[in-house]
């Protein structure tokens, strides 16, 4: 039941997340959709490509696409200035993020997979839609930029992986802490270390 609740949220936040970023960049209704899909489901399906889940998988979840459909059609629906507030605040892509990154995790420990993996499957599943997202929609993807945001994926699946988290109270407790630490790690610009060229003469 966890791992469904956690699939649902997601689900919602990123197909949410995806259509707010193509009325942005504005995209036509058909690209709404298409991007909203991609955020929704591009990070399952990368994760399952890389830890060897038939792909199939991800067409059988009938369910989820109608809801991720209905989720981008009431985006198309609200009123331009909601838009941007949601855009400003980027609450649906933290969402989605945290619990992708748990729901990955717990997929990857389900099958035994080993630490690393479950840390693999809860960065990629967290992050894997917005990375394909940002570049369709020709962006920067934000988890190559300095602000944090990858690590907290990558934390979330190492507490999973260590087998510190056991019932379902831990498990939404982990997303708890995930999309509260993500929330603010971007009100306050934290941000990791970074070094580049173009800054040497």
């Amino acid at each position: 039941m966890v791992w469904e609740g956690l699939n649902l949220i997601g689900t919602i936040a990123f197909a949410m997340s995806g259509a707010v970023v193509a009325l942005k960049v504005d995209y036509d209704i058909m690209g709404i959709y298409v991007l909203g899909l991609i955020t929704a489901f591009g990070g399952g399906a990368v994760r399952n490509l890389f830890i060897g889940i038939p792909i199939i998988e991800l067409w059988q979840q009938s369910m989820l696409f109608i809801v991720a459909l209905i989720t981008i059609s009431l985006v198309i629906l609200l009123p331009v200035n909601t838009v941007k507030f949601l855009s400003k605040w980027n609450i649906f892509d933290s969402i989605g993020l945290s619990a992708f990154a748990v729901q990955g995790a717990m997929y990857a420990q389900s099958i035994e997979l080993p630490l690393f993996a479950v840390v693999f499957s809860a960065a990629i599943t967290g992050a894997g839609g917005g990375i394909i997202r940002d570049v369709l929609a020709q962006q920067k993807p934000m988890v190559f930029k300095e602000e944090v945001y990858l690590l907290w994926a990558i934390l979330a699946g190492f507490v999973i992986g260590m087998s510190w988290v056991t019932t379902t109270y831990q498990y939404y407790l982990v997303f708890i802490v995930t999309l509260s630490c993500r929330a603010i790690s971007h009100r306050y610009g934290w941000s990791l270390p970074t070094r580049s060229i173009q800054k040497i003469q």
